[in-house]
């Protein structure tokens, strides 16, 4: 029994240590799912508590969290922090702001992990989901009319500005490839809309500290 005890003792130390391990260490995720209403995600505000809730559901408690997102006032750069971030498996996506919107960042399909560590379906996937909201410029500022209101919307008025997350496109162009500003939603911002171009309303999270 004595035996028994030391064992189960070792491996709770061993999967605390592991999580202790990513919560020091994760600092940017995808979100694994979306608000459900399109782009509607309570605005800034919403997207922030739900980058926080999905983290703290996955072990990581002691950050705090921002979506990169622009709105009509606010650039997404200027949300995230100085960097470095990382991914959920330890990762590097970015040693900053600079080297995240250059062509040197780490942002690829196996890379842009949700906060679980897995894998969002892309290009060539059923369903893909790589249309990432950011309402952003290929340097991560503002495009005011691409925001779904400041991501208050999820009919068919307005529009949000997308990434492809897996740098995947219809062609080989520079706009296919971005991760933060490759095409704008087409009909309005609801879930139907998002999901009719290869989106799920998911976004990108960083951590601020």
């Amino acid at each position: 029994m004595r035996r028994l005890l030391l064992v189960a003792a070792t491996v709770i130390a061993a999967t605390a240590g592991a999580a202790l391990s990513q919560d020091a260490k994760m600092s940017f995720f995808v979100t694994s799912v979306g608000s459900g209403k399109g782009a509607d995600l309570g605005g800034l505000k919403g997207a922030d508590a739900h980058c926080a809730s999905l983290a703290e559901a996955a072990g990581v408690t002691c950050k705090t969290w921002h979506a990169y997102l622009s709105t009509s006032t606010d650039d997404a750069r200027d949300r995230i922090g100085k960097g470095p971030w990382f991914n959920a498996k330890g990762e590097k996506i970015a040693d900053d702001v600079a080297s995240l919107h250059g062509d040197a960042n780490g942002i690829t399909k196996q890379t842009a992990l949700t906060e679980k560590g897995e894998v969002v379906n892309g290009r060539g996937d059923k369903p893909n989901r790589h249309d990432m909201l950011t309402g952003s410029k290929p340097d991560g500022t503002k495009i005011a009319d691409q925001t779904c209101g400041d991501w208050t919307m999820s009919g068919a008025e307005s529009a949000a500005m997308m990434g492809h997350h897996d740098r995947t496109g219809l062609d080989d162009s520079a706009a296919a490839k971005s991760w933060n500003s490759s095409h704008a939603s087409r009909g309005g911002c609801s879930q139907e809309v998002l999901k009719g171009t290869g989106g799920d309303g998911l976004f990108y999270c960083f951590a601020v500290e």
